[in-house]
């Protein structure tokens, strides 16, 4: 089933500007707009400021019941697209399932480049309490590379036409100014970021500028012949960036059941527990490079993995890059084998002695592996004997394990919510059947059934 993905609209548009991504990228991806208020059939009695469209956008998708989504902002819809997303990798929404972020031409967290001359311009244009056709019609001019063919430059305009002139000015005034960049820590959601290469304040240097360094998974990209309104300028080439995108960076590994996905975004976690869970389920990128072990290290270590932790169906983690993040964050147990040197060049020492075995086969690696948990296998280079590597493989197996067990689909394979013992209020839930055998109703059926 395609994964759904809310698309968050620009300033004097609506979801109608992604009709047709959303046909392009039917049978991938599941495209689901939402209307920002005042713009499109949406009221802007909800509120016009950042915080108040993120509220909106988050209980839109709270109510759709999707556990496996992303998010597409473009634009004014891109500045509330990732304070969307992170709220939701902080675990402070009550969100989970987010697996993936586009950014089209997108408003940054901090305050938004815009020439004041021509700010001052679209405020005089909704200064007597209407957008005419003639400032629409310029509106989507200016934003465009080359005019549009007839009927989507029709549907651009009367968007713009019809936008509430109170919700156009709210974002001219106040919306694009607000400085949202030093509220969260840079974000792990895999994200691209897509600039029109003859747009404006919001082109290719923007966006390498303002928007990518917030994604520490991110990629930067830009479309030739297209200004501010991607979707309508492009649709082809955007839809391919995307397409790909998803393929190479996102749709692989493990994914979290509907079930237990609930459960993580239910009351009955705490909302930094949520947030640990929701940075575990995001995919890994294992076309990067290692942070503390070199390429040739981490292969051997993923021929490790392999042996140690052999994972079910088609769609593994990427252990071996997992604990390359965690050597080079220094986020190990605290404490190492008596006689081994400190992690990371345990690590490196290790590997590197088993290099030229993993480099023979999975099977033939595994009858080494046997040998040295049994004492009975000699290095014959680098730094470690028999008992130094055999320590540090029984660390390394420890450390392998956790990292696949600590991911929520592994938790719900094994049948394991311990995690929803209560959220954060004064009143905690816990477990009031503890007995063998025994389910409670909110519980997921997990390995179980």
């Amino acid at each position: 089933m395609p994964t759904t993905v809310f698309c968050l609209h620009a300033l004097g548009s609506s979801s109608e500007e992604f009709v047709g991504l959303r046909s392009r990228l039917a049978g991938t991806l599941d495209l689901v707009g939402i209307d920002l208020p005042g713009f499109g059939t949406s009221t802007a009695a909800t509120g016009t400021t950042v915080e108040e469209m993120v509220v909106l956008v988050e209980r839109a998708i709270g109510r759709s019941g999707a556990t496996d989504w992303a998010l597409i902002g473009h634009s004014m819809g891109g500045k509330v697209a990732s304070v969307v997303a992170s709220r939701t990798v902080d675990g402070s929404n009550g969100l989970f399932g987010l697996r993936a972020v586009v950014l089209l031409a997108a408003s940054p967290l901090s305050p938004e480049p815009m020439d004041e001359e021509r700010r001052q311009t679209m405020l005089d244009w909704a200064s007597d309490g209407e957008i005419g056709p003639d400032e629409a019609d310029a509106f989507v001019d200016a934003n465009t590379a080359s005019r549009l063919d007839p009927e989507p430059h029709a549907i651009a305009v009367h968007d713009v036409e019809r936008a509430v002139p109170q919700a156009w000015t709210d974002w001219l005034v106040r919306g694009s100014r607000e400085d949202w960049s030093t509220v969260f820590p840079p974000n792990p959601v895999p994200a691209l970021v897509l600039a029109g290469a003859e747009d404006g304040d919001l082109g290719p240097e923007a966006q390498r500028t303002l928007n990518l360094p917030h994604w520490t998974a991110g990629e930067f990209d830009a479309v030739p012949d297209a200004a501010h309104l991607l979707p309508w300028e492009q649709p082809d080439a955007v839809a391919d960036r995307i397409r790909d995108f998803w393929h190479r960076r996102v749709d692989h590994g493990p994914l979290v059941p509907a079930e237990t996905a609930r459960v993580i975004a239910s009351p009955r976690v705490s909302a930094r527990t949520r947030g640990i869970l929701a940075v575990r389920a995001l995919p890994d990128a294992p076309d990067r490079d290692p942070r503390a072990l070199t390429r040739e290290q981490l292969d051997t270590l993923r021929a490790v993995a392999r042996v140690v932790v052999p994972q079910p169906g088609d769609r593994h983690l990427d252990l071996a890059l997992r604990i390359d993040d965690q050597l080079a964050d220094e986020l190990g147990d605290g404490w190492r084998p008596d006689g081994l040197p400190a992690d990371v060049e345990a690590y490196r020492a290790g590997l590197d002695a088993l290099r030229s075995d993993a480099a023979q086969g999975d099977e033939h690696l595994a009858g080494v592996l046997d040998a040295v948990t049994a004492g009975e296998y000699t290095p014959t280079a680098g730094p470690l004997d028999g008992s130094q590597l055999r320590a540090w493989l029984e660390d390394a197996s420890v450390d392998l394990a956790k990292q696949w067990m600590a991911h929520p689909a592994t938790m719900a394979a094994v049948d394991y919510d311990g995690f929803a013992n209560g959220g954060d209020g004064l009143r905690k839930q816990g477990f009031l059947l503890l007995g063998a055998g025994e389910r409670e109703a909110w519980e997921p059926t997990g390995a179980g059934r």
